[in-house]
């Protein structure tokens, strides 16, 4: 059998930790604080996330308020935004102070995650192109919104006018046409002719468009349990 080999301590000390460890380890420890804020810009360049590491950073900044970024609160803030319909964003802006909410670029992201938990999308975009400095900052920005949307439109619709998915995902013409086909290849899609010239979207069936395909038998209570209730309650 080989035999275990047991590095020097200052070797040990070298060895780097992830920052998921980290957050694991001493989440509220103030000397991590920069790499965490290292791997907010990691997440919007890479287009990852990770909420644990998001939270501890505000959490953070609570404790060290006079080292808080709030270049870094709203890239966290904007990745929030991206991951609905998780709560995300509600759990973040908890964290942070109010006075900082205040500031304009906070209030329009607030305004931002109205209009989305709303379902209020023309206003959305509205808004978003007059703060295009702030969620293009972040690349994925416009997909992660679109894709809610269509998250949106599915738990309501069967078939979608092509109007109306044209202003929920901020796409028209010769664009949507693209995204359509792709829809169709890709995803289940159908497209079928509406009244008078106007395109209907069929979206793919789901428990939630179509409430017959919904598996009752998990939630439901059997009528014989409910049954034996009734002597007990006379």
């Amino acid at each position: 059998m080989g035999r275990e080999v047991v590095q020097p301590p200052q070797q040990q000390q070298t060895v780097p930790y992830t920052v998921e460890q980290l957050v694991a380890v001493n989440p509220y420890n103030p000397d991590i604080l920069p790499d965490l804020e290292n791997y907010v810009n990691e997440q919007v360049s890479s287009q990852t996330y990770s909420l644990d590491a998001n939270l501890c950073l505000l959490r953070l900044y609570q404790f060290e308020p006079e080292r808080m970024s709030t270049q870094i609160v709203a890239r966290i803030l904007v990745k929030a935004l991206m991951a609905m319909p998780a709560p995300d964003f509600s759990l973040c802006l908890f964290l942070i102070p109010e006075r900082v909410q205040m500031e304009e670029q906070f209030k329009t992201l607030i305004v931002l995650s109205h209009y989305l938990e709303t379902g209020r999308f023309r206003q959305f975009w509205d808004e978003a192109a007059k703060s295009r400095h702030i969620v293009e900052a972040v690349p994925g920005f416009e997909q992660a919104i679109q894709a809610y949307a269509i998250h949106v439109l599915s738990l309501t619709y069967q078939k979608v006018p092509r109007p109306v998915l044209a202003e929920a995902i901020n796409i028209e013409g010769l664009s949507l046409d693209k995204f359509l086909e792709h829809q169709v290849a890709n995803c289940g899609w159908i497209l079928e002719k509406g009244h008078g010239r106007g395109q209907l979207i069929v979206l793919p069936r789901s428990e939630f468009n179509h409430p017959e395909l919904k598996k009752n038998n998990a939630d439901g209570i059997p009528f014989d349990h409910i049954a034996r209730i009734f002597p007990i309650l006379g």
